[in-house]
């Protein structure tokens, strides 16, 4: 089975947990199986989750992420190596689709009448959701119609969702977001919400590209992706094609996107360090500070503590966070990179302290700074150093400076590693960065 996960989100209606560069699919709320909920490493993300999934699922899958280039560390550090289709920047579903497509195709090497399914990375679901997905795979592989779609039998008559329509001649119509009235009609006459699952032979996307945007290259579409329309998968493809198959799916199936929703999935009422104490109803804590939080004589509330800040919030007002988030400015405290992962500890005039967790056996990229000169305090582990050239086995308590200018790299022992890095400098940015092949 072939799948592209499509991995977007902009990581601001879970603030203060995920970010710019971290969005809701890498936050780790799930257990994991086979685990107590005791410590941090016993919870997994969304894409852990789905990634997971699809392995028990088919443990053969070929598994592809679209995904924009501020995401591609958190991917490998959650999963690992895995296909990734990189977006020079947003375009919207169909642009995003059409460049995974060819990027099968032209770099993969699959061929043209090989089917693939389309599917977000991020819903809450189970093991039979992706054998449903399993069979639209087959249904595309055999090729009787251009294109088929998980048709998600509806719970309630919600108006965040789009409908698939039988038309009472074996084809289909699609509503987006209808007001509860319209949606409440609509499940009374059979329909079913569009889960954004779609599966289809590789030709036949790649000719909706050189028909659509001009091009199906995979060179082509990525150097004039910015140039490209935006435009949504359903609008450009789905809505206009006529020879469909839709498979219905009756499972468990979320749209988790608000802390409403995001608190519903957590099996635990706390994670992190924290406690809900006397008079509380409904709370829910995810601390990923190392501070305790206490909670007494709450009701209907959210507490989420991360390294960008702090929110407490009624369940019923939580939805509402964008706006507000977007009037914050301020400089990302955490990110998970492909060899770790970095904190913010401390942003001063001229400096910036970072406690950076190197993963056994990984390294950062040989780079340097222009701008800064870079201290670092080894706090934990083993591993070594490159600068300029020169290797040196560090240890806990060694200290390494880097000049301006030089080049340099960390690795990580077996034990993995952790080391407190000081920048200091008049201009400090994460633009100031050039990297070198060892």
């Amino acid at each position: 089975m072939n799948i592209i996960l499509l991995s977007g989100g902009s990581g601001k209606r879970l603030w203060p947990l995920s970010n710019e560069v971290r969005s809701k699919q890498f936050i780790k709320i799930f257990r994991r199986p086979c685990t107590d909920g005791s410590g941090p490493d016993d919870y997994e993300s969304m894409v852990q989750r789905v990634y997971r999934q699809i392995r028990c699922v088919d443990p053969e899958a070929t598994v592809t992420i679209a995904t924009s280039k501020s995401q591609v560390s958190a991917i490998y550090n959650q999963i690992g190596e895995v296909g990734i289709s990189v977006e020079p920047c947003r375009r919207d579903t169909f642009p995003a689709i059409a460049l995974a497509t060819a990027y099968l195709h032209d770099v993969q090497g699959m061929s043209a009448d090989d089917a693939v399914v389309v599917c977000p990375v991020d819903p809450f679901v189970d093991a039979d959701y992706f054998r449903c997905v399993r069979d639209l795979y087959e249904a595309a592989r055999q090729g009787k119609n251009n294109l088929t779609l998980m048709g998600i039998a509806p719970t309630y008559p919600s108006e965040k969702y789009g409908y698939i329509k039988p038309d009472g001649s074996g084809g289909y119509t699609f509503t987006e977001k209808p007001c509860r009235e319209k949606a409440e009609e609509y499940i009374k006459a059979g329909a079913l919400w569009n889960g954004g699952v779609f599966a289809y032979r590789l030709s036949y996307v790649l000719d909706k590209a050189r028909e659509l945007l001009g091009m199906a290259d995979y060179a082509a579409l990525f150097h004039n992706y910015a140039s490209l329309k935006k435009i949504s998968f359903d609008y450009a493809v789905v809505e206009q094609e006529t020879d469909i198959e839709v498979l219905r799916y009756a499972g468990t199936w979320k749209d988790i996107g608000t802390w409403n929703t995001f608190t519903e999935a957590m099996e635990d009422a706390v994670i992190g360090r924290g406690m809900i104490g006397d008079g509380c109803e409904d709370v829910h804590i995810v601390n990923n500070l190392n501070l305790p939080i206490l909670a007494m004589g709450l009701k209907d509330t959210v507490i989420a503590a991360g390294p960008d800040g702090i929110l407490v919030s009624a369940m019923d007002t939580a939805d509402g966070i964008k706006p507000y988030v977007d009037r914050l400015s301020q400089q990302i405290m955490f990110a998970e990179k492909s060899w770790g992962r970095y904190q913010v500890l401390d942003v001063q005039e001229g400096s910036m302290t970072i406690l950076a967790t190197l993963n056994p056996g990984q390294h950062m990229s040989y780079h340097s700074h222009e701008n800064r000169d870079e201290v670092w305090t080894v706090i934990r582990g083993t591993g070594k150093t490159i600068v300029d050239g020169m290797e040196q086995q560090i240890r806990t308590g060694d200290v390494i400076t880097m000049e301006a200018g030089s080049r340099h790299t960390v690795y990580a022992g077996e034990a993995g590693l952790q080391l407190i890095e000081v920048q200091i400098g008049k201009e400090i940015s994460a633009a100031d960065k050039h990297k070198y092949e060892l």
